[in-house]
């Protein structure tokens, strides 16, 4: 019965959070649609947007629209150039815009906020009984993939809100790539999370809480940092009470996602547009590494406190197998970044050219005397993974500056210990 209960209480938490969401931050409750309330009550709100996008669609090119708005996109540079292009759109199109941004918020929501806990809980339920249902092995697998959805959704929006300016045409070797990069994350995270809960019960709650409790107050605490005014513009209609309330929604959803993997959009709560469109390589660098020693260290904790529960298992060969899988996402990860990227022509340099940049700037770190705090931006004046906003085609000359200036500091390093000699 305690197993029925969580499980209907994850599917229904994330439907009403779903309405919600329609309800106040997608304005249905600004357009005086009775009946449409109505449906959100009975929970069957996204069924109405759906037949509502469906009638969009059919009715699409048979009237001509009166009203059309021009929008302005830049082509992705050819050459060293960037062409920008005129496109009309009407009313229906915006509205099924709309609709499929309403579509691509509400399956984040469901992904992170229902069908992770609900994967958990089934893998938990499985490792107990020491066997696999084939109903609920296929709860299992559906929960996986929307998570995974769920992830491949951040991605791709992130890239659109930081390239707004440009037309992203995403391949399907970059879906590929980010589809093996998320599988492997999250996969990884929750069998970590079951493994260690299976020995640790009582030990489980404080590295949830203490996770989703940092990513939590991280965006308030930047923004009180920050001192900015709190944000007004973000619905008319809504109160400062309403406002919190939503911010609240906001950074609840984005602790939920950081808890089973990298959220590519980072919040900003004192933007207007409450996302950071500056994409910050570093930040990610030491998510990935510590959460790498966070998996290891529960892997640890339980190998050495595993019971005989698990006599039938090769636990070094589970222990290896799961961090190779995480290792394996971050090399999903760096081969998008660096071959499938929409936008990778907008880069200050490539993949391999940032490892080789960072390596140098490990041995300027290295070799400096001590007393002396060397900044890699100050000696190097490289940012070797920070998108650029011009476009510009990709040379040698990147290789050649990080080179020559790690050799200028080399021989003045030189120089100095030979006058101090």
């Amino acid at each position: 019965m305690i197993w029925q209960g969580l499980t209907l209480l994850f599917t229904l938490v994330t439907s009403v959070l779903v309405q919600l969401t329609l309800t106040f931050i997608h304005r249905d409750l600004s357009r005086d649609r009775p009946l449409v309330l109505l449906l959100h009550i009975l929970q069957l709100g996204p069924i109405v947007r759906c037949l509502e996008a469906f009638c969009i669609y059919g009715s699409v090119g048979r009237v001509e629209e009166p009203y059309v708005s021009i929008t302005r996109k830049r082509q992705m540079p050819r050459g060293g150039q960037s062409e920008e292009v005129e496109r009309q759109v009407g009313q229906a199109e915006g509205k099924l815009f709309t609709h499929r941004a309403a579509f691509a918020r509400t399956s984040v929501i469901q992904a992170f906020l229902g069908s992770a806990p609900q994967l958990t809980l089934q893998l938990y339920i499985c490792v107990l009984q020491q066997g696999v249902s084939i109903g609920r092995g296929t709860l299992m697998v559906i929960s996986l993939l929307s998570i995974v959805y769920g992830a491949l959704r951040c991605n791709i929006l992130a890239i659109k809100i930081k390239y707004d300016d440009y037309e992203v045409d995403v391949r399907p070797a970059a879906y590929l790539c980010i589809f093996l990069w998320r599988s492997f994350e999250i996969a990884t995270r929750v069998t970590v999370l079951v493994l260690f809960s299976s020995v640790l019960q009582l030990w489980i709650l404080p590295v949830v809480l203490l996770n989703f409790f940092l990513f939590f107050l991280y965006p308030w605490v930047l923004f009180w940092q920050s001192h900015s005014p709190f944000p007004e513009n973000i619905e008319k209609t809504l109160t400062r009470v309403g406002t919190t309330i939503v911010l609240c929604l906001l950074t609840f959803l984005y602790a939920g996602i950081n808890m089973f993997c990298w959220s590519a959009v980072q919040l900003k709560l004192n933007d207007p547009d409450l996302i950071n469109k500056s994409q910050n390589w570093y930040r990610m660098a030491v998510y990935y590494m510590l959460r790498f020693v966070e998996n290891a260290s529960l892997l640890l904790l339980w190998y050495i406190y595993k019971t005989d529960f698990y006599r039938f298992i090769c636990s070094p060969l589970l222990v290896l197998q799961l961090l190779v899988a995480y290792a394996m996402a971050i090399f999903f990860m760096l081969v998008f970044y660096q071959f499938c990227h929409p936008c990778r022509k907008l880069f200050s340099s490539n993949m391999t050219q940032g490892l080789w940049d960072c390596s140098a700037l490990l041995c300027l770190v290295c070799y400096a005397p001590d007393g002396d705090a060397i900044s890699p931006i100050e000696k190097a004046g490289l940012d070797p993974l920070a998108p650029d906003p011009t476009p510009h085609t990709e040379t040698a000359n990147d290789t050649t500056r990080a080179w020559c200036v790690w050799e200028a500091v080399a021989i003045e390093e030189g120089e100095r210990r030979h006058s101090q000699l």
